[in-house]
């Protein structure tokens, strides 16, 4: 184990996560960010943005992130850590830029990063390299210190990452009603991607579905042995967003309810796996939609909690930031993983994950900011 209070040469972590909207005004705006160069019309993003209007315009996640920071600082500082945190998002504000000019100014120089998608994808890791590339660029352009910047390894297997989604399934199966609890079937659900990304993901490709098959396994393994009781399990999809005829990772989590309930399944138990907070996808493909779908198929079903801030998550987070700073010193840190994947890359290889449209990525073995 690494010393858990040495985060040289590292000055700083950053907490960079997707943004979302804090009001009505704040929706299409948003979206307008987050499809930028796409070319979707904005009655579409109109359209798009009812879902966030059932919850008043406000999506979760910047008020899961600040619950999160606030997390991660009170475990550095209870343990000895002394490495400030900063937050910044690729779509909303506090906006990546804006925050990375804060750290510059503040004489971060060697910076730590912290994405909040823990799998391998284009979308899930190397988007959010291109946007801090852009952000370097920008800080460059000013005239600015630009600091040097690593991105923490993917983390969807970590303990403490995993035994809390693993306590969330097992507090989800005691809601249900005693007569179908022990027949229930897991559902694990993570954001659907184009089958090419898929595909491509991960230094030699097919890294998304791997992490998540992997880590569906040891959380139904773990459920096993602590009701002794051996579900059946199914890695599903949700969130779909692109054109009809660009085939994405299949079964929909409706499809796969319906699929259920045809074969006589008593009840379910969503496992949102793919995501590390309750933010919109969740509150509204599964909350939502996937509620009402089950309902009127009169299976009953349960929806478990994400990682949110649990402190064994921002646990994790220091353990992992004084591995690669031990690691950074020439050390050679133990590296906590479950399952058969072992722990994931420090630095992301050249061709991982690639882009459709190659771009800059920042914290990767082809950075322009190394």
């Amino acid at each position: 184990m690494s010393d858990a209070t040495d985060a040289r040469p590292y000055d700083a972590l950053l907490l960079l996560s997707f943004g979302g909207p804090e009001g009505p005004d704040d929706v299409v705006p948003f979206l307008e960010n987050v499809t930028r160069g796409r070319g979707i019309p904005r009655e579409r993003l109109e359209e798009v943005g009812q879902h966030y209007h059932l919850f008043g315009g406000v999506s979760p996640i910047n008020a899961q992130n600040r619950e999160l920071l606030a997390a991660l600082r009170e475990d550095f500082a209870a343990n000895g850590l002394d490495l400030p945190v900063y937050w910044g998002n690729r779509n909303w504000a506090p906006y990546l830029t804006d925050t990375l000019r804060e750290m510059a100014a503040d004489g971060r120089r060697r910076i730590l990063v912290l994405a909040t998608s823990a799998y391998a994808s284009y979308s899930g890791c190397r988007q959010y390299r291109e946007n801090l590339a852009e952000a370097l660029a920008a800080l460059e352009a000013e005239g600015l210190p630009v600091p040097r910047v690593d991105k923490l390894r993917h983390y969807f297997n970590h303990p403490g990452f995993v035994r809390p989604v693993t306590d969330g399934v097992l507090a989800s199966l005691a809601e249900l009603p005693e007569d179908v609890r022990a027949g229930a079937h897991l559902v694990f659900t993570t954001h659907s991607i184009p089958l090419s990304q898929a595909e491509t993901s991960g230094p030699a490709g097919g890294a998304y579905v791997a992490q998540h098959l992997d880590v569906a396994r040891v959380i139904a393994d773990a459920v096993r042995e602590e009701t002794g009781v051996d579900r059946p399990w199914e890695l599903v999809y949700q969130s779909r967003s692109g054109a009809p005829h660009i085939p994405w990772l299949e079964p929909d989590i409706c499809d796969h309810l319906e699929t259920l309930r045809g074969q006589g399944a008593p009840a379910a138990v969503m496992v949102p796996i793919g995501f590390v907070s309750d933010h919109m996808e969740v509150l509204y493909d599964l909350d939502t939609e996937a509620m009402a779908k089950a309902e009127e198929l009169g299976l009953p079903a349960v929806r478990s909690a994400t990682v949110g801030a649990d402190p064994r998550f921002a646990a994790a987070v220091r353990d992992l930031v004084t591995e690669r700073a031990a690691a950074e010193r020439g050390e050679r840190p133990e590296r906590c993983a479950l399952g058969a994947l072992g722990p994931s890359h420090d630095v992301c290889p050249v061709g991982c994950c690639p882009a459709r449209t190659p771009k800059p990525a920042a914290a990767g073995a082809d950075s322009p900011y190394a």
